[in-house]
């Protein structure tokens, strides 16, 4: 089923319609990311990739929220998502998240994108499925406690004056290297 944003700002979906959504094994975790506007977009790109769930935690805030409904253009309702304390407890939760086939995920890869002296490039990584993205405050970043327990951090290029791009964009970029390798 593909709907267009006026769709979808006014479409509540049923729990059949959501099943019928053949899902790709990607998990995506907020590290308290603040911005409404941010958390409202990734569910878009969340939805865009179908991904498997998205974990907001922390400090995130958490649907629904007027700003995160239009950001989204309320995909926020159909992309399967749950609070979760701490980054750290998403992470140990996708690894034990049955799938579809009610299979355990195993060799889950936990990717952090994040600048960090022990990042690669972003298209340097294999991001064989199924795969975790975690993306980090506006602010300070992915933790510091989320980072250690992370198989790789990946980071992009910056060229300019600027040292970073917007959670949103970031995120945006390093999922469709992950389909690009993946389909």
């Amino acid at each position: 089923m593909k709907l267009g944003a006026k769709q979808l700002r006014t479409t509540v979906p049923e729990a059949g319609d959501i099943k019928k959504i053949k899902k790709n094994p990607i998990f995506i975790i907020l590290d308290n990311v603040w911005d409404t506007y941010n958390i409202g977009s990734i569910f878009r790109l969340a939805d865009a990739v179908a991904a498997e769930k998205v974990f907001l935690c922390g400090e995130t805030e958490t649907p629904p929220n007027s700003r995160i409904k239009k950001a989204s253009v309320n995909t926020w309702q159909w992309v399967d998502w749950e609070y979760s304390e701490t980054a750290v407890s998403a992470i140990e939760k996708c690894k034990l998240t049955p799938i579809k086939s009610g299979l355990k995920i195993e060799n889950l890869k936990v990717v952090a994108v994040e600048q960090s002296p022990k990042s690669t490039p972003y298209d340097r990584a294999d991001y064989g499925f199924p795969v975790a993205l975690v993306v980090g405050n506006e602010t300070s970043g992915v933790s510091k406690k989320v980072l250690d327990i992370c198989d790789t951090i990946v980071e992009l290029p910056m060229f300019g004056v600027n040292i970073s791009l917007n959670v949103m964009v970031s995120l945006g970029i390093v999922l469709y290297e992950v389909i690009r390798q993946n389909h």
